[in-house]
């Protein structure tokens, strides 16, 4: 019962977080912001997170989950009050780079918590539900920010979102006692996160998580992009991503069953591949209908990513530090959305569109090399050991 409370929470604060995304952006605008300084927001939620993820993994593993969580949970409702108090520009990238700074530590702590809660094929399971709730986020968030904004302008809905985060501090603070507690590392003064960059086959996870936050942040830097430059209204770009997001939700769904069968570096390896497939068609397509098809393809073929990818670093880890490995997975995920933008913004400036989807593609492909050689690995270690 507790871990699906913990999923809940964790779905309204990610509306919250998703939320105020949409909402910095419109507000920002209807305040005279022009498209660069709108960047600059975007870029303060991800900027400090960069180089606190691995501060926030190890204090979750010191700790444990509950204290990261209510810092995150609390600044985030904080970063979006500001606004709500205190309206003007100004503020905003305050506020911006509060709720990024502060949420990165709920983020990492509760991706730890949910893989104390079971081992095995449980486990994957339990990733496989928590991504499904992140998922559902996906379309709230945006949705719920839209919405308010319409009906009652956007300071209220900077309140609105705010109270989002109330229940899940009310209950880290009062009813989170039946939390499970990881287990804790010695000595972990003396240790380093390069420590664990040394350890090859999670150094590989975390490569291969890098690829994965590579190929969600290009689709959701360059569709828009792409759909205005073929004609196509806004309202059928929202459709197009919202196809994308729905068929991630039914991949996580179907997660747990494909990796009963197979193993999750096989599974990552054969989503890689399908995305990898997918990015290099993409630039061709122009036909609003087959673009709704082959981003519902796409979001197939990275609907099991992430989640695989937070087990497969989780697994990794060692003993005691798996907060930390954490961490450093989101330091990759973070360095990811920093340069995406910058790089295949440059990119497609240059040579277009087509080759900054081509370039994803190599990546993606290299990514499926990745964990296809690790799924060889694992069977070769397994028949050693029955051996």
């Amino acid at each position: 019962m507790i871990f699906y409370v913990i999923v809940m929470t964790t779905v309204l604060t990610h509306i919250a977080f998703k939320g105020s995304k949409v909402l910095i952006a419109l507000y920002a605008m209807e305040l005279g912001a022009n498209p660069f300084s709108v960047g600059m927001l975007f870029s303060l939620y991800s900027l400090f997170p960069l180089f606190l993820a691995v501060y926030a993994g190890r204090l979750s593993d010191r700790l444990g989950p509950r204290v990261p969580m209510l810092i995150g949970a609390g600044g985030l409702g904080c970063g979006l009050l500001l606004p709500y108090l205190l309206p003007g520009l100004p503020i905003l990238y305050v506020s911006a780079t509060l709720i990024g700074t502060c949420y990165i530590f709920y983020t990492i702590a509760v991706q730890h918590l949910i893989g104390t809660f079971s081992a095995g094929h449980d486990r994957t399971r339990n990733f496989s539900t928590f991504s499904l709730g992140i998922g559902v986020t996906a379309l709230l968030g945006p949705a719920v920010s839209g919405f308010s904004i319409d009906l009652i302008g956007h300071q209220p809905t900077y309140l609105l979102l705010a109270l989002l985060p109330v229940g899940p501090v009310l209950f880290l603070l009062f009813f989170s006692g039946q939390l499970p507690r990881a287990a804790v590392a010695a000595r972990q003064e003396e240790q380093r996160a390069m420590d664990l960059v040394r350890n090859a086959p999670l150094r590989r996870a975390l490569v291969t998580a890098g690829i994965v936050e590579t190929a969600f942040e290009l689709f959701n830097f360059y569709m828009p992009i792409y759909g205005h430059s073929i004609g196509l209204s806004a309202s059928l770009i929202g459709i197009v991503m919202g196809t994308f997001a729905i068929a991630l939700l039914l991949m996580r769904a179907v997660m747990p069953m494909l990796v009963r069968k197979s193993s999750e570096e096989l599974v990552l390896c054969g989503s890689l591949g399908l995305a990898a497939a997918t990015c290099v068609l993409f630039p061709f397509v122009t036909n609003v209908h087959l673009l709704l098809a082959i981003s519902f393809v796409l979001g197939l073929g990275l609907g099991c990513c992430p989640p695989l990818s937070m087990i497969i670093t989780y697994n990794r880890a060692p003993a005691g530090r798996s907060g930390e490995a954490m961490g450093l997975r989101q330091t990759v995920n973070k360095f990811t959305e920093v340069m995406v933008p910058l790089i295949f913004g440059t990119l497609g400036a240059a040579f277009g569109l087509g080759p900054a989807f081509w370039m994803d593609a190599l990546l993606l492909a290299a990514g499926a090399f990745l964990m296809r050689t690790d799924a060889r690995l694992r069977v070769r270690t397994r028949r050693a050991t029955s051996g």
